[in-house]
């Protein structure tokens, strides 16, 4: 029998748990012309809400399009343009055969280079002479627009793992046109979305950059207990096995109600467990989430400095004085401004988060990882 739990992937149907607050507030600002950003910590289901709500928009009106964009392998502007002509031209219209002439259409300042091969969903290409994208940047991010208001469309354009585009040597000025052009469209709404949440925060919620109120910022929650428990006690009945609500809460607090370990954990459970959950077996479950994510927890670790290791430390310890002279001594973090640039680093990295308190892991197993194999 499948598992009912599902990690990894985009969450759909019953593996999709609530967010129906969430998704009634994407939906509305979608529909009403609202570009949104959603913002949370990594995993926590920012694809599969924004998939699901617009799923769920394109089969209520025939008339909205959705066009979908990973930006995290685009490493550069003509990436960047090539990709997105092509999803812009597949997204607005309904049959390949239409694309050919869509994209000759619309694309004629470019002279484009267009091929379908056997399976046009995955060999359809649009190749575009960068010469000829920096003398029409305008026309090419004003696309959408332009088909859009031809086919009388309301078209969204979902860009996920958008922070990566600010990789590129260019992105400041590429950032300052997008925004010139895009904030100009009637027809079109923008959906950006990624799992770098501190340098979302840097390129949306910064007063000094060019996507400063482009529209609203959704801050993502995790999903409550409550919600997380009744979805895993049903998925075990569902499937003809039983785990206690009591168990259930401590599945979810082992991994601190973080999405994408909850159906992790809650898959190994499942496995391993041939009628009724015991308190050995969610044991056991736990150490095989641990080894499963081991690899990536060890190379994230190796590509950190002594100090930087030994900043992950005084957190893990406690410690949220991390410039006084007494914990800088301590963990032999070196002189104050050192200790500032690491923090930054960690935060770029995701591996620490600012909170009220003042700092913490992001990660709550890497967490629980670090502080076995670290902190003696």
């Amino acid at each position: 029998m499948k598992s009912p739990f599902q990690y990894g992937k985009i969450a759909e149907g019953t593996t999709f748990v609530n967010r129906l607050k969430e998704k009634h507030m994407l939906k509305n600002n979608l529909v009403s012309g609202i570009n949104t950003m959603l913002i949370s910590p990594r995993r926590i289901g920012k694809s599969s809400l924004v998939k699901l709500a617009t799923t769920e928009l394109l089969n209520e009106n025939k008339d909205i399009k959705v066009c979908y964009i990973d930006a995290f392998t685009l490493n550069s502007e003509e990436s960047f343009y090539q990709t997105f002509a092509r999803e812009v031209v597949k997204s607005t219209s309904s049959k390949w055969e239409s694309w050919l002439s869509t994209g000759k259409k619309y694309l004629q300042a470019f002279s484009p280079r267009i091929s379908i091969g056997n399976d046009p969903m995955y060999d359809f290409s649009i190749g575009l002479e960068m010469s000829a994208i920096k003398e029409n940047e305008t026309e090419l991010l004003n696309l959408p627009e332009k088909i859009a208001k031809a086919k009388n469309l309301k078209l969204l354009v979902c860009i996920d793992e958008f922070q990566n585009l600010a990789k590129m040597k260019t992105y400041p000025e590429l950032e300052q046109k997008m925004r010139s052009v895009w904030q100009l469209q009637q027809n079109v709404t923008y959906c950006f979305y990624g799992s770098k949440r501190h340098m979302m925060m840097d390129i949306f919620n910064s007063s000094s950059k060019p996507f400063y109120r482009f529209g609203q910022i959704m801050f993502l929650s995790k999903i409550a207990e409550k919600e997380w428990v009744d979805y895993i006690v049903n998925a075990f009945e569902r499937t003809g096995k039983s785990i206690s609500t009591d168990l259930a809460k401590t599945l979810v607090g082992k991994v601190d109600l973080h999405s994408w370990y909850v159906q992790q954990l809650a898959h190994f459970v499942w496995n391993m467990t041939d009628s009724t959950v015991t308190g050995d077996i969610l044991l056991q479950a736990m150490e095989q989430v641990i080894e499963a994510n081991l690899p990536l927890y060890q190379r994230e670790c190796e590509a950190l400095s002594a100090t930087q290791i030994n900043l992950l430390l005084a957190v893990a310890s406690g410690e949220q004085m991390l410039t006084s002279a007494d914990v800088t001594a301590k963990y032999r973090l070196g002189t104050s401004q050192n200790v500032s640039k690491n923090k930054k680093i960690l935060q770029n990295a995701d591996l620490l988060e600012k909170t009220k308190a003042g700092f913490d892991f992001l990660d709550p197993v890497f967490k629980q990882w670090f502080v076995a194999e670290y902190v003696r």
